[in-house]
């Protein structure tokens, strides 16, 4: 309420998109997404981003208090201190004391593979998503151990865990033949980090081949209906080339024709909804959880468009 009894109004239709997006975050966003968006497009602060997520962490070294927000409760978990690693490189922190607890969370967690399972046992006495089902003794998942691994190698981290969790992801991803989107993206997020450079890009050319003959990707947005889902998958959760190449430099970036790159990102702008955010994609369970999915969406989204040169504000 402005002194005068005014109040501000939101952003016309015509404003940017970033603006639209601004107001959004405002509104609705959790205080790390608020410190997220401010230290990405409007010169915030790094140690404003880490001191929000640092309220997620735990006394074991992961973190929890759904971070995630398809897992709740307070319990530490693989898929939130994976985001929790996103965040810190997004900032250019992933290194230090800080990565080196949460590497012996991540040992203490693995399985006998030596890899992460995608929830942990500990998850049993909160709610969940129904698609991530809690197992006694779960097993070892690309989806969640490939992102982490990928990423600490691009920040070129040295932890013992590394190298067993290090060979599982390549022993899963050469054995890849029928898959869906998740997983190809958790192996692209491993091959665009991990050191042998060559391997990475002959399995990253596989990988591209199944993306196209399993019809992995929507390659014409206007004509979705012609385009299969994933069993297993919500209506209409379709993936596109941006949701595989986020980055220019990517290794799945060759995948796709500019021109089919081009209607991707055209595809992902159009996507921007009247109150400014982005919206989910997968199978939405609780309405706090979507409310508070949705900022990570729109900020990753615009990240997206910035990273392959579409303006945004």
């Amino acid at each position: 309420m402005a002194g005068n009894g005014a109040t501000s109004d939101p952003p016309s239709a015509s404003a940017s998109a970033l603006k639209r997006a601004e107001s959004f975050i405002w509104l609705t966003a959790r205080v790390l997404e608020q410190r997220r968006f401010a230290y990405h497009f409007l010169g915030g602060s790094d140690d404003a981003v880490e001191t929000a997520l640092t309220a997620y962490l735990n006394d074991d070294g992961g973190y929890g208090h759904a971070l995630e927000p398809d897992l709740r409760g307070p319990v530490s978990q693989p898929l939130h201190t994976g985001h929790a690693l996103r965040v810190l490189d997004s900032i250019g922190r992933c290194g230090g004391l800080r990565v080196e607890r949460i590497c012996r969370y991540l040992t203490d967690v693995s399985t006998k593979e030596g890899a992460l399972p995608a929830v942990h046992p500990s998850q049993r006495a909160y709610p969940a998503a129904p698609f991530l089902p809690i197992l006694d003794d779960p097993p070892s998942e690309l989806l969640a151990t490939g992102p982490v691994v990928g990423l600490l190698h691009r920040n070129e981290v040295w932890h013992a865990w590394l190298f067993r969790a290090t060979d599982f992801c390549w022993s899963a991803v050469d054995t890849i033949e029928t898959s869906h989107p998740y997983e190809i993206e958790a192996a692209i997020a491993f091959l665009d980090g991990v050191p042998d450079r060559a391997r990475a890009q002959t399995a990253a050319d596989r990988l591209g081949r199944i993306v196209r003959d399993q019809r992995l990707v929507s390659l014409d947005p206007e004509h979705l209906d012609d385009g299969p889902v994933a069993p297993g998958y919500a209506p209409g959760e379709h993936h596109f080339a941006h949701d595989y190449a986020r980055t220019p430099d990517s290794l799945a970036r060759s995948w796709f024709t500019d021109e089919e790159m081009a209607r991707s990102l055209e595809h992902l702008a159009s996507e921007q909804r009247q109150d400014g955010g982005w919206p989910l994609t997968w199978r939405e369970w609780a309405p706090g959880t979507a409310l508070e999915a949705r900022p990570i969406v729109t900020i990753e989204a615009l990240r997206t468009l910035r990273a392959h040169g579409r303006p945004v504000g």
